[in-house]
Order: structure tokens, then C-alpha cells, then sequence
């Protein structure tokens, strides 16, 4: 069993990160969905073995991966930001190109709205956000096998 910690469009809310500190410590794995990528390094600094980063639309540096596959004990899961998949109006093309990419699950961000959905046979998690002005928002993820169960955690 693995346990994952997501968040996403931070937008240099370092407060909201460092507060997370003792969940990323305890997590197997940390995943950073962009916006800022920057944040994503600041996270990777502080834990280099098991954090991956992403790329936002917002990043004028470039420090992680547009887009990418993990596998984590026997489920295979996509990341991306989400704004290359339109994910702001609909989730047929990011659940099109997980299922492509053989992944049960596809995590994004971008919308600042955390959620759950299920298409064509895909789960799509959106940990929501950690900017000041919305509610905050990660995702833990607990991976057993080839399933997992996930809760969207609200944080201040």
C-alpha cells in the first residue's frame, strides 16, 4: 500500500505548501499539477526521492514535465495541468487520452475546483487548489494493488 499527496495550482502560496509539510514527509509519493512549477521545485528540494512536477499554463519557467505516466504498485495513473485537455469544459479528451495511455486514472488541476468524475471508464481527480483567495484544497490518494481510494482534503 502507497499513499499519494496531490495539490495543484498553488500560485506561489508557499504558506499552503509548507503547511503540508508533515503529510508530504509521511506520503510514499508527492505530485505537483502545475501552476507553479516553481512550487513544484520547491517541494522537490525538500523531498527529491518522490516528488513529481508538472507544468502549468502559468509557468514562464518550465521546471517539471507537461505531462506524464506513473505507475504505482500495479495502477497506472496520468498527470497533467489539464489546460492542453480543455479541462475547464469538459473531460472527454483528458479521460480519451488517460484510457490511450492505458491509466485508470488521470489527475489534472487548472480549474481551481476540486472533483471527482468517472468517464468511459477513467477516474479524474482535481485536488482543487492552494491560492489565497479560493478554498484550499489537496488530494490523498491510498493505492492498494491496482486500486485506489481517494479523498479531497479541504486545508486553510
Amino acid at each position: 500500500m502507497k499513499t499519494v499527496t496531490v495539490v495543484s495550482d498553488t500560485h506561489g502560496n508557499r504558506k499552503f505548501l509548507d503547511g503540508l509539510d508533515g503529510v508530504f514527509a509521511e506520503s510514499d509519493y508527492i505530485i505537483h499539477l502545475g501552476d507553479t512549477s516553481a512550487d513544484g521545485a520547491y517541494i522537490r528540494a525538500k523531498y527529491p526521492d518522490k516528488t513529481y512536477v508538472i507544468n502549468g499554463n502559468c509557468d514562464p519557467v518550465k521546471l517539471g514535465e507537461d505531462e506524464s505516466v506513473i505507475e504505482i504498485e500495479n495502477l497506472k495513473i496520468f498527470l497533467c495541468h489539464g489546460h492542453l485537455y480543455s479541462a475547464k469544459y469538459t473531460l472527454s479528451k483528458l479521460a480519451a487520452r488517460a484510457k490511450q495511455l492505458d491509466c485508470k486514472i488521470a489527475l489534472y488541476g487548472h480549474t481551481h475546483r476540486a472533483r471527482e468524475d468517472e468517464t468511459d471508464g477513467v477516474t479524474l481527480i482535481n485536488p482543487g487548489c492552494g491560492v489565497r483567495y479560493a478554498s484550499k484544497s489537496y488530494l490523498y490518494l491510498v493505492v492498494n494493488g491496482d486500486k485506489a481510494v481517494s479523498k479531497i482534503v479541504a486545508s486553510d
